[in-house]
């Protein structure tokens, strides 16, 4: 797996200072994406046990994150490889918030018991889905790029089998 891009501190991907981690590589080929160039598997840098220690190292020794952001490309395509990644910064840093983006739906997710990208969901605690709609891109909008994407909050919602939307816990 390829990362195409690490922010140590970032405000744009999510709630509070963040680390994000790009993960490569797409299938969705949303019109109007920002960064077509994610879609590519090979792009980016190759995600190698070092490099995963450092970026753990940084966001471990990082006392004003509020948690970690995954995006890409879309890290379900590689979710077996992210899970792994998950699990180890976890073992090492502690109880981290991941936020996670992908061009599936929550309903698309659910559908897929028993799978790496079911286990992906399950690993995160907030999730912003749906595909990039170039005609309801709306730059207002918090952590997401297209009115039809939604920022939910994965454990309540697999307990209610149903969407429960996320909140701002901080508003300026």
């Amino acid at each position: 797996m390829n990362i195409c891009g690490y922010y140590p501190e970032s405000i744009n991907e999510g709630e509070g200072l963040r680390a994000s981690i790009f993960i490569s590589g797409c299938r969705h080929r949303c019109p109007g994406c920002f960064s077509p160039a994610t879609w590519n598997f090979k792009y980016g840098e190759l995600f190698t046990e070092e490099r995963q220690a450092e970026i753990i190292l940084d966001i471990k020794n990082n006392p004003l994150l509020s948690g970690v952001s995954i995006l890409g490309g879309d890290p379900f395509f590689s979710a077996e490889e992210v899970n792994d990644f998950i699990d180890l910064l976890r073992q090492e840093a502690g109880p981290v918030p991941i936020w996670i983006y992908t061009g599936y739906t929550f309903e698309e997710l659910l559908a897929m018991p028993g799978t790496p990208e079911f286990g992906l969901l399950e690993r995160c605690d907030v999730l912003v889905d749906g595909r990039f709609i170039k005609n309801l891109r709306d730059p207002s909008l918090l952590y997401r790029g297209s009115s039809n994407q939604r920022i939910i909050r994965i454990s309540e919602s697999l307990a209610a089998q149903k969407v429960i939307d996320w909140e701002p816990l901080y508003s300026f």
